[in-house]
């Protein structure tokens, strides 16, 4: 298979790039180094089956060229880290909708299937545990940046279920929680 992964220059992407070549798969790298760094994709440049492009995944030239040959779509580039979340919600909310909605369009063009890197933070501000997805949502004001975060990346979610049921889109979300470890940032 060949993946795409966009913000594969990002904590998660770096290392689920490295799994996939180690299975034997051919990556394919997007990301505009926004959060992620060249550094943890570095020691993969000279693998054959490794290619990456620099630039913003809401370019649907480049999306086209990186993402042509590719089986599969992880769609993880987003806006990301409380800092950023905090200094640039509008970036936030931009990044983040407008970069899911070109990758599914893109994937509804050209066929392709995808993952869309959701976050727990979609939860809101839930009092019952465990989570479940079909739990109603409350999220805080509008005037705290922390839910521009959540409440995008809940439109990312939308999106890809709109994609799914009205553009026959084979996608499906993934909602992760505190991810730690080697090369975070």
């Amino acid at each position: 298979m060949k993946y795409l992964i966009t913000g594969g220059a990002g904590f998660i992407g770096s290392h689920l790039a490295e799994h996939l070549l180690h299975a034997g798969d051919a990556v394919v790298v997007l990301d505009n180094l926004s959060t992620g760094r060249f550094d943890n994709i570095r020691h993969l440049v000279e693998q054959a089956r490794f290619t990456y492009f620099i630039g913003p995944v809401e370019d649907a030239s480049l999306l086209a060229e990186a993402g042509r040959d590719c089986d599969a779509i992880f769609h993880l580039a987003a806006a990301v880290g409380v800092e950023l979340i905090v200094r640039d919600p509008v970036g936030t909310i931009e990044t983040n909708i407008n970069g899911t909605e070109a990758v599914l369009r893109f994937a509804v063009r050209y066929g392709k299937r995808v993952l869309v890197a959701s976050t727990s933070e979609v939860y809101g501000k839930a009092a019952k545990l465990p989570f479940a997805e079909e739990d109603d949502v409350v999220y805080g004001p509008t005037s705290r940046p922390r839910w521009a975060y959540a409440v995008s990346k809940a439109v990312d979610e939308f999106l890809v279920r709109a994609y799914a049921n009205s553009r026959g889109l084979p996608g499906i979300v993934a909602r992760l929680f505190n991810t730690v470890g080697p090369r975070q940032v």
